[in-house]
């Protein structure tokens, strides 16, 4: 039987004028690194709500809490005999982002609105859960 891993991706948002602009984050592993979401995997015993918020505030710097959105699209792949189970929030960024303040581990970081943030995520789970998140906000 194959080990099961728990993931958290999580979609930074913020108000801008009329809409919104989500987080791209781009790791720094080379040239392949993928934009995407900020993501980690999932310690054992941890709470989700919890282990979102202590991300945001350790890899971004990102310390005023704000909304958490349970995009309810957890995401289930297999790769060899591993199954990986990502769990999908947005999370409202109210604090401005300081780059010297971010983990190393990500290369590159940038603001965008759902035209370019859609197309730019590098896995189309990722898209999938940036377009509910964008859906989501939009109908409120």
């Amino acid at each position: 039987m194959g080990e099961l891993i728990h993931r958290i991706k999580i979609f930074l948002f913020r108000p801008e004028g009329e809409g919104f602009r989500y987080l791209l984050l781009r790791p720094a592993h080379g040239h392949e690194a993928l934009w995407g979401p900020l993501q980690s995997e999932l310690g054992l015993g941890e709470k989700l709500e919890g282990a979102i918020r202590q991300h945001v505030r350790n890899d971004l710097g990102v310390w005023t809490p704000g909304q958490l959105i349970d995009l309810k699209t957890p995401s289930l792949w297999r790769l060899g005999d591993e199954e990986v189970v990502e769990w999908n929030y947005g999370y409202e960024c109210i604090d401005r982002l300081d780059p010297d303040r971010m983990d190393p581990h990500w290369a590159a970081h940038r603001w965008e609105d759902i035209s370019v943030a859609y197309p730019s995520m590098g896995l189309e789970f990722d898209r999938q859960a940036i377009l509910r998140l964008h859906s989501n906000l939009s109908a409120a």
